[in-house]
């Protein structure tokens, strides 16, 4: 496979290839990250698929050999062969989970239904795919761009089930441990305190960050992998040698012919084997596709089969259980070393469910960025850690779902069963979206994506429908808090669909706004003045609104849109567009400001700047375009350029050492920087790049600039009120009227989730009939 078929470029491929030492220390540190979840399904997978009721165990031990195949063959099939070899390829630009492949597939065949997005991304601009029938049929019909849409929802939406399912699941099954260790009277006054306990604990500590203590994953991750490989080889040689022999495929056979039905709901309990593998594809940009490849086949795949032949060796030599939901790890553990391993086991539960926390962090933050969420507070908890979010809303949704999870069903039996078709959900709608990017990404024949569907999704629709068929015994659960987040994902991102269709529909022409004149025919006060905008061409109509009721308005307005992008990241150099409206001596214009789905905002003293230098550095380039006959005074002006500024013009601050330190200044220099400086006035000047000359209008420009910023900014968005027109039908009404109106009553601001300038800011309100 090329380097443009994975979804990235040759030249980011050639930047990611790191000497072995460095993959080597990525591979370990994935261990803390990545592995935690599924390093610790040994402790509740075959407690799962025994303690349902479904199979038992029996003297001949068909049912525990044929198990351990199934365990076997489904680790190497879904995680080794699917994910490690096959979709760890589809990597857009570095990061994976089911956001990226919709982004692959949106941008090669431009079926994105977000708006703006698809036409500002970089890379946009490259030469069409060649059309073929599956691709003319995403860009044709609007109800298969809906469908991929909510297919990658329904992912995120599993996902997030399983962020609240996770942590119950691991911290239970590590606590269940005090079972054997404690009196059978005491022990179920303990159990759930102590998992409430621990699940409190966990979610308290997110505001801190995992930086602080992340140092520790990896460290307990690899104990506790050594812990079960050692215990496995022991059982191994101590009880049943020749438990080996159930690696082979054929007692998988043997298990279904007996058990039959029995045999296909305990599916259930054994597609747990592969819990935390979607992990690995939705950590990719936090390592590299060799580092996990290394984690996982040397290290976290041997310990996992010599730690599911252990448990099987030792039930197989005992027949006598006084309880069948005693059929678990903990039971092979020799008694003496039960307490060393408890305690290691509750810390790789906790690992494991911080990564899954984390994650769903991070997943609801690219639904956020592309208007698929409601706006929520991101906190990043570390500066130089990728990744390293804390939602403090989410956050504390998770714990109180969590809890409640967790008291309600008090034993693994139910949250097993929720779990289980979380996990595959996420399973099957990877392997429909990988599908597609291997005929429209790849450019495959179509015979190896369908190929590729049938043969995992048959392994995984086997699996569903075992699961699916424990509804009424806890996997109702992932369906509610799916339909709800499904639910509130739809509805927003419908009424941000309308909100932007309105505001297309609504845009003042700028013929209008010609007719003003350069006073816009209303005081022009001192300042810069920052008007939000979706809109990426046109006068937006909060402005119009916004100059009939008030009398005055700033020297120099820029009409702001923050735009995200199909794209994880946006390269600094390519953030910002820049624009003009209107003749010079209006000062309008028009700044876009791209970020992908995982960029981290500036704050807004660091956008401020870059926004005025790319302002200044576009006036300067439109002087000597001007100057060379690139652009023509007298043409349409109502037509607009974006250009993008790879670099903002830099300033000084005068009177600090840097200025004087610099090298003498120009006849330019001195030109915009030649009024006198007040005293305790805050004056900047533009250092220009030494042997250029500008002429008057431009130096002037920038003079005026550097006054309207010294003033201060003001940031100007509307406030929005939706309203379904009169005649609209009822769903509609009740989406937009009650859903939306409430969502966005309760959801954060614009100028707090996006992180942009709001020391100073107005809100216009407008009513909008959709």
């Amino acid at each position: 496979m090329d380097a443009e078929s994975g979804g990235g470029s040759g030249g980011w491929r050639a930047a990611r290839r790191k000497p072995w030492r460095a993959e080597l220390l990525l591979a370990y540190q994935s261990l803390g990250v990545v592995y935690g979840d599924v390093a610790t399904a040994p402790l509740y997978v075959f407690k799962s698929a025994f303690g349902g009721g479904d199979i038992e165990h029996s003297v001949g031990n068909e049912e525990i050999y044929g198990a351990l195949s199934l365990v076997f063959w489904t680790l190497t099939l879904v995680p080794l062969l699917k994910y490690v070899l096959l979709v760890l390829r589809a990597d857009d630009h570095g990061e994976g989970g089911t956001f990226a492949l919709y982004s692959l597939i949106c941008r090669r065949v431009r079926a994105g239904l977000l708006p703006g997005g698809d036409e500002l991304a970089e890379g946009a601009s490259q030469a069409p795919a060649p059309l073929s029938r599956a691709r003319a049929a995403l860009e044709r019909h609007r109800v298969l761009q809906r469908l991929l849409l909510l297919l990658a929802l329904l992912g995120t939406c599993m996902v997030i089930g399983d962020g609240v399912l996770t942590p119950a699941v691991s911290v239970f099954s590590a606590v269940s441990g005090l079972e054997l260790s404690v009196d059978n009277e005491q022990h179920e006054y303990i159990l759930l305190p102590v998992t409430c306990a621990i699940l409190v604990g966990l979610f308290t500590l997110q505001h801190y960050g995992t930086h602080r203590v992340g140092f520790l994953f990896a460290p307990i991750v690899c104990l506790w992998l050594l812990c079960i490989s050692i215990i496995g080889v022991y059982n191994i040689i101590h009880w049943n040698p020749h438990v080996y022999r159930a690696l082979s495929p054929y007692y998988m056979y043997k298990f279904l012919q007996k058990t039959q039905t029995g045999g296909w709901k305990s599916l259930g309990g054994i597609l747990l084997c592969v819990t935390g593998s979607e992990a690995m594809y939705a950590d990719l940009g936090h390592f590299s596709h060799s580092s996990i490849k290394i984690a996982f086949t040397s290290v976290v795949y041997p310990a996992l089969v010599l730690a599911y032949m252990g448990q099987a060796a030792y039930i197989s030599s005992h027949h006598s259980f006084e309880n069948v939901n005693h059929i678990g790890f903990y039971v092979s553990v020799p008694e003496k070393f039960r307490w060393p391993v408890l305690v290691i086991a509750i810390l790789a539960a906790v690992v494991g469910s911080q990564a899954v926390i984390t994650g769903t962090f991070s997943i609801i933050k690219q639904c956020c960025s592309l208007n698929c969420f409601p706006r929520v507070k991101i906190v990043h908890t570390s500066s130089t850690v990728h990744g390293q979010i804390y939602i403090p809303e989410i956050n504390w949704i998770l714990m109180i779902l969590c809890l409640a999870i967790t008291v309600g069903f008090r034993d693994t039996k139910h949250l097993t069963n929720a779990q289980g078709l979380a996990i595959i959900t996420v399973m099957l709608v990877t392997t429909c979206l990988m599908s597609l990017v291997i005929v429209l990404c790849w450019d495959k024949n179509i015979v190896f994506a369908l190929g590729f569907l049938f043969f995992f999704g048959a392994i995984e629709v086997l699996y569903f429908s075992a699961a699916l068929v424990k509804f009424r015994e806890g996997a109702w659960v992932p369906i509610t808090l799916s339909f709800i987040f499904m639910l509130v994902m739809c509805v927003w991102h419908y009424g941000t669909i309308k909100k932007y269709e309105f505001d297309v529909e609504n845009k003042v022409s700028i013929s209008w706004l010609l007719n003003l004149g350069p006073s816009l025919g209303i005081v022009r006060v001192r300042g810069i003045g920052l008007i939000h905008t979706d809109l990426v061409s046109g006068i937006p109509a909060i402005f119009s609104h916004f100059v009939t009721n008030l009398p005055a308005f700033h020297q120099v307005l820029v009409f702001l849109c923050i735009k995200s992008v199909h794209v994880p990241h946006i390269q600094p150099e390519d953030r910002f567009l820049v624009g003009r409206i209107g003749p010079k001596q209006y000062r309008l214009y028009r700044v876009v400001v791209r970020y992908g789905y995982r960029d981290v905002p500036k704050d807004d003293i660091e956008f401020e700047k870059d926004l005025v230098c790319s302002i200044a550095e576009f006036i300067r380039c439109s002087g000597s375009d001007e100057k060379n006959g690139f652009l023509d005074g007298a043409a349409d002006l109502s037509y607009e350029r974006l250009s993008s500024i790879s670099s903002g013009l830099p300033f000084q601050e005068e009177g600090s050492e840097l200025y004087e330190s610099d090298s003498p200044r120009s006849s330019t220099d001195k030109e915009i920087n030649q009024n006198a400086i007040a005293p305790k006035a805050k004056r900047v000047r533009f250092v220009l790049p030494k042997n250029t000359r500008v002429d008057h209008e431009v130096c002037a420009e920038l003079h005026e600039l550097t006054d309207a910023r010294e003033a201060g900014m003001s940031f100007i968005m509307a406030r929005a009120y939706m309203k379904a027109k009169s005649g609209s039908g009822l769903i509609k009404r009740v989406a937009i009227n009650f859903v939306y109106e409430f969502l966005r009553r309760n959801s954060r601001g614009s100028v707090c989730a996006a992180n942009i300038p709001h020391a100073s800011t107005l809100e216009v309100g407008m009513v909008c009939q959709v």
